[in-house]
């Protein structure tokens, strides 16, 4: 069986980017909504508790992959925000790729805003590595993930359903974005960019 995993910080402590009732609507509500269909699943496949979170996201398909990849994705989005002034830097590595491949912050900022301001209704806009390291920003709809098929590697993802922040900011996806962008945790970024692998979750949902 999954469950909710522990926020690393209290659902108080994202202001400016989300007030409580917006981590209370999203994460204990719509976010444990797919953990309990993903178990409810299990309940008819048990093969499902034998296998980790990410093999069930590689291996499934329509109801059952909706719901293991929406917890995914989650758990990877709350992991990679953090309370205001706590995100840190880049790592070096990170840093020097990110200059060779946008250019500046800045502009990585900019193209990653556009992105999530482009994907059009319910979707996710990533930041991704390729084994070599070489980054891009990837879109996706619904519940996909940028690893499935031999995709990148997610390093970090900004949720662009509205469910994501319409009690905060409404249809003011762009300032919604903005903001996440001042709280990313880059030292979760970081890790992920050092391995270049699929961020193992299962460990935090059981």
């Amino acid at each position: 069986m999954f469950k909710l995993p522990q926020l690393p910080y209290l659902k108080t402590e994202l202001v400016p980017l989300f007030n409580e009732e917006q981590m209370t609507f999203h994460y204990e509500k719509h976010h444990k909504a797919y953990i309990d269909n993903l178990n409810k699943f299990a309940e008819t496949d048990p093969s499902l508790n034998e296998k980790s979170l990410e093999e069930i996201t590689l291996n499934s398909t329509g109801g059952v992959f909706n719901n293991a990849a929406q917890s995914w994705n989650h758990t990877f989005f709350w992991f990679g925000i953090t309370p205001a002034g706590k995100g840190g830097q880049p790592s070096p590595d990170l840093m020097a790729a990110i200059t060779r491949d946008f250019g500046t912050m800045d502009e990585l900022k900019a193209k990653f805003v556009d992105g999530g301001m482009k994907t059009f209704g319910s979707g996710w806009i990533w930041l991704c590595t390729d084994a070599a390291g070489k980054l891009s920003l990837v879109s996706t709809s619904n519940a996909a993930v940028p690893f499935t098929g031999n995709g990148p590697t997610p390093l970090l993802v900004a949720d662009v359903w509205e469910h994501a922040y319409y009690v905060d900011y409404r249809n003011l996806r762009m300032k919604y974005l903005e903001t996440f962008w001042s709280q990313v945790n880059w030292n979760f970024v970081s890790e992920n960019f050092a391995t270049k692998k699929v961020r193992n979750l299962t460990t935090a949902m059981k």
